[in-house]
């Protein structure tokens, strides 16, 4: 195999909505800057994700220079955010976690509430440094997240799903292949390595930036969402449940910790420390 490198890059403004495609992004403690510093919840604080409202894939949220984001939707007018300042504070509901935001504009959550047909508030997260911790089963002590699921960056590799888009096509649905990366929705994809190889990666540099591998990632249904149409069906759950099952989890890709910040660039070489 060639040597490995860094192959693109995706960032999600807001948790669950469309993704932002860049050759290049800044690593903070917490994960890439600007991704998912923003979130949906419903009216009783509780995030709302793909799982329960699959239109979210249609949803277009740019990253814009002072931290806002402009969004946009089929059949909807577009709208730009500002950034909240500290005078709305609210608690919300991300999985386990209790965490405190700031909302955003009241024109933002009707817009929501339009495209989506349902109450949905649109918040903030204005300081991930004290605000979640990673898992400490998997994570050192400071160890901060974003609005991610659990884990600063997510990671994935051409080679592994060029493997499982080949058993998907042997297995009881190949017409549902071959799936897009984008199905998995990670942060940083590497090319130029062996099928699983990140399996059994423990440490890795990408470019001069360090990063702890420390978890493979479990998938849920967003996995069978077309993130273009927003329409489901049965893989790739079907073909990891049988090949990439280890106890109640369908392993795709790993989670990574950065273990220093720096700016991460498309062509980067990736080296396996451990």
């Amino acid at each position: 195999m060639a040597n490995p490198a860094l192959r693109s890059v995706h960032r999600y403004p807001v948790k669950s909505l469309g993704v932002q495609t860049s050759d290049e992004a800044a690593v903070e403690p917490w994960g890439l800057e600007g991704d998912r510093r923003w979130m949906l919840v419903d009216k009783a604080a509780r995030v709302i994700t793909q799982r329960q409202q699959p239109f979210m894939a249609r949803i277009s949220a740019v990253l814009l220079a002072d931290g806002g984001i402009a969004l946009s939707a089929p059949g909807h007018p577009p709208l730009r955010v500002a950034v909240p300042g500290p005078e709305r504070p609210a608690e919300v509901e991300l999985h386990r976690d209790t965490v405190t935001v700031a909302e955003a504009a009241a024109e933002a959550h009707d817009w929501f509430g339009e495209v989506l047909g349902t109450e949905a508030r649109l918040v903030h997260l204005d300081d991930p440094a004290r605000r979640r911790a990673v898992d400490p089963q998997y994570a050192r002590p400071g160890d901060m997240v974003s609005f991610a699921d659990g884990y600063p960056l997510l990671l994935t590799t051409t080679a592994s799903l060029d493997a499982l888009n080949n058993l998907i096509a042997a297995g009881d649905r190949p017409h549902e292949g071959p799936l897009p990366m984008d199905r998995f929705r990670p942060n940083v994809v590497i090319g130029s390595t062996d099928a699983w190889a990140e399996d059994g990666w423990r440490r890795i540099a990408i470019g001069e930036v360090r990063f702890s591998v420390v978890k493979p990632c479990g998938r849920c249904v967003i996995t069978t969402t077309d993130q273009r149409t927003a329409e489901r069906g049965r893989e790739p759950l079907l073909t990891l449940a049988r090949h990439r099952r280890v106890g109640n989890q369908l392993l795709f890709g790993q989670n990574l910790i950065p273990d220093g910040t720096g700016v991460i660039r498309v062509g980067d070489p990736v080296t396996v420390l451990d």
